[in-house]
């Protein structure tokens, strides 16, 4: 739809007019005739204007089809009776969904995560916050104090947000059931104007695909805290549109690539999540495209198509995989630009399961290997013949302890190429030999030692805000400096909590005096979000990452 870069997808923009044409409620036709003035306005906006208006009249199409269908039933069996069907169906898809809600237990459940935004090339991670109400047979889903809109592109409308927490509660609840407004009406969406979840118009909103992906991860945290036994570990949590655009091709035109590689799934209580397969959000969009359409229409070659080894989180039951796509420029020069999250703060395991892998990008470049400037994000980058830019989809996390899956899985598992030797032992204990051969003896006693090993700390009340950042906001855990010594964690370093809860807790750690050398302290949020009291123990684990909030990224 334009904008400032091809494919319209921005990874930096700052405003939404950048975003691509903006189209009010107007009419395409008019008393059955078209209206060729918009249409030449919305064509002269569009890098490939033919395509879209193939689609467009596609769409035309399908409501002239609806059309003749609903006059046909109308004919058969009258307007008030197609009426009353339609109100008897919304009305008992509304009761259905009522009844799955009243088996929840009344109550307030919460969660937290992030969407990654870069002030001016520092990252600062905002916040999104979801308060899930059950009563009786309603929800009512809050995301009060989640972070303020901000000029990058982590915005979206509350309608985006609603439709992340639908997805979350429908397949989680009601899998099977139809899809229509009767299932909304129990649901009660509330967020504060300006703020992520519900922007005003000034703000860019290009990422509401991520927006609505966190949503779902937010919504799943809270979940998870009532039924457990029905929801998985965290997606992907990213739509990942790539596009690459320039001029070339058999017929030496404009082209547009645009992909939006698909990330794992999370595992959940009966089996491992699906690997590189679209998330439930997604539908049945097509997101892996086939070589031979993309070598046949663009000037690009597919390199390589293939999972990514210990890229799904750990588990009794793994986290799906990403895939790695490496596509190589085959004309003079183009622009590459890319708007993804997970690149950061990876996706999240549930019941002690493990994360999944991060987004990756780089380009690769006379056989130099470079990543992105901002992680996940790019805009207009220019890239020129013979580079090959490397996508990698985020994993996703894993359901239970990893040291309760079956050691002759994970051998499975790495023999097909999902988990690496290194990764057997460092995530599920279980230790291979050379030829792949399982050491039973030796895995009994290294996962023996890993489950007595696990630090408990202890729990105090400590009310002070708890949230840092220059225009988002990030959780940090002050932390003692003796204390952070014994747990080897730094000033800065993202880590995750776990307690009674299943899901758990996303911060950074700040080193300073004054705190307990033998306790952390939590306020009354977090501690909910972990099912913990003080004077409860819970656990740190530190998250891979080489990006800090305040700080530019580096290698």
């Amino acid at each position: 739809v334009g904008g400032m870069t091809p494919g319209s997808y921005s990874g930096l923009a700052t405003n939404v007019f950048q975003e691509g044409i903006r189209i009010p409620a107007v009419k395409i036709y008019q008393e059955g005739k078209v209206n060729s003035a918009m249409l030449s306005i919305i064509k002269s906006n569009m890098r490939l204007p033919e395509h879209r208006i193939g689609d467009l009249q596609a769409m035309i199409g399908t409501c002239k089809t609806a059309e003749q269908r609903l006059q046909q039933l109308i004919a058969k069996y009258g307007l008030a009776a197609l009426l009353d069907c339609v109100t008897a169906n919304l009305d008992r898809c509304e009761a259905r969904m009522r009844e799955k809600i009243q088996e929840l237990p009344n109550g307030e459940y919460v969660h937290e995560d992030y969407l990654e935004y870069y002030d001016d090339g520092l990252f600062d991670p905002v916040l999104m916050r979801l308060s899930l109400t059950i009563d009786d047979d309603q929800v009512i889903a809050n995301f009060a104090g989640s972070s303020d809109q901000v000029p990058g592109v982590v915005n979206s409308s509350l309608a985006v947000a609603a439709a992340g927490v639908f997805v979350a509660l429908k397949s989680t609840l009601d899998p099977g059931g139809a899809v229509n407004e009767g299932v909304f009406r129990p649901i009660t969406l509330r967020a504060p104007e300006g703020s992520i979840v519900n922007v005003r118009s000034d703000a860019p909103a290009g990422a509401h695909g991520e927006v609505r992906k966190r949503a779902v991860s937010v919504a799943l945290g809270c979940l998870s805290q009532i039924v457990p036994e029905l929801v998985s570990g965290d997606l992907c949590g990213t739509s990942f549109p790539n596009s690459i655009g320039g001029i070339g091709g058999v017929r030496k035109r404009p082209y547009v690539y645009y992909e939006v590689p698909a990330g794992g799934n999370g595992g959940f209580q009966e089996a491992d999540g699906s690997s590189a397969f679209v998330n439930v959000d997604f539908g049945n969009i097509r997101s892996i495209h086939t070589a031979e359409h993309l070598e046949s229409e663009m000037p690009l070659l597919v390199e390589r198509t293939f999972l990514r080894t210990d890229s799904g989180g750990s588990g009794a039951h793994r986290g799906g995989l990403g895939m790695q796509r490496e596509i190589r420029l085959l004309e003079r020069e183009a622009t590459y630009s890319v708007l993804s999250d997970r690149a950061v703060v990876p996706p999240f395991g549930v019941l002690g399961g493990g994360h999944g892998a991060p987004v990756g990008i780089s380009v690769e470049r006379d056989g130099k290997l470079t990543a992105l400037d901002i992680p996940g994000k790019a805009t207009g980058k220019k890239i020129r013949r013979g580079d090959v830019v490397v996508m990698q989809s985020a994993g996703g996390g894993g359901y239970g302890d990893p040291l309760s899956r079956d050691a002759g899985l994970v051998l499975n598992d790495v023999r097909a190429g999902y988990i690496s030797v290194q990764g057997a032992r460092d995530d599920y204990g279980v230790i291979l030999s050379d030829e792949l051969v399982l050491d039973d003896q030796a895995t009994r006693k290294l996962r023996k030692k890993r489950e007595t090993a696990a630090t408990q700390i202890l729990v105090r009340a400590d009310e002070r805000d708890a949230y840092d950042g220059i225009r988002g906001r990030h959780r940090i855990l002050r932390l003692h400096p003796d204390l952070a010594a014994d747990l080897s964690l730094t000033d800065g370093q993202l880590v995750e909590a776990a307690g009674k809860h299943p899901t758990p807790l996303r911060a950074w750690i700040r080193v300073e005096n004054g705190q307990a050398s033998d306790a952390i302290g939590l306020d009354e949020f977090a501690c909910a979000v972990l099912g913990v009291n003080p004077g409860d123990h819970i656990q740190i684990r530190a998250l891979p990452t080489l990006v800090r909030p305040g700080y530019e990224f580096t290698q």
